[in-house]
């Protein structure tokens, strides 16, 4: 006869944690980028999210995103928990060719909306070719 006294599913769970995040460490900060047109467009999920719990730095190219879902507190027990809580973050590295100080947000409906513009330096244009004038040609001539 096999006696445990351990839980057998307790691996299970740790490496789960860690993959996933706990509710003191979330993990996840689901996002969508695109392109359109001259301007990049970045969306973050983050329901239940208030808009004053999300702070937004960039530092050099590294653009950084922490939200909070805080705990709810009060008399009452807990069914289910399965929605993380505490501070969520993440960081993407932006290219050269955005301009960063132009960076537009906006928030609704659980989703973080943030817009980039190409640098202007970064926009495909023409390079005239010059040539020499007729004065500057009978001066090298001479």
């Amino acid at each position: 006869m096999l006696l445990r006294t351990t839980d057998p599913f307790r691996d299970f769970d740790r490496l789960t944690q860690q993959f996933l995040g706990t509710t003191n460490r979330p993990a996840v900060m689901p996002m969508d980028a695109w392109r359109e047109g001259e301007r990049f467009v970045i969306e973050f999920d983050l329901p239940g999210v208030a808009k004053d719990s999300i702070d937004l730095d960039v530092e050099r190219n590294v653009l950084t995103v922490r939200a909070e879902r805080v705990a709810r507190n009060g008399d009452w027990e807990a069914l289910a928990s399965e929605r993380p809580k505490g501070v969520f973050s993440r960081q993407l590295v932006l290219g050269d060719n955005l301009d960063l100080d132009r960076i537009e947000a906006e928030y609704a409906d659980g989703v973080l909306r943030l817009v980039v513009p190409v640098a202007e330096r970064a926009k495909p244009r023409k390079i005239e070719i010059g040539g020499l004038s007729e004065p500057d040609r009978a001066a090298i001539e001479a």
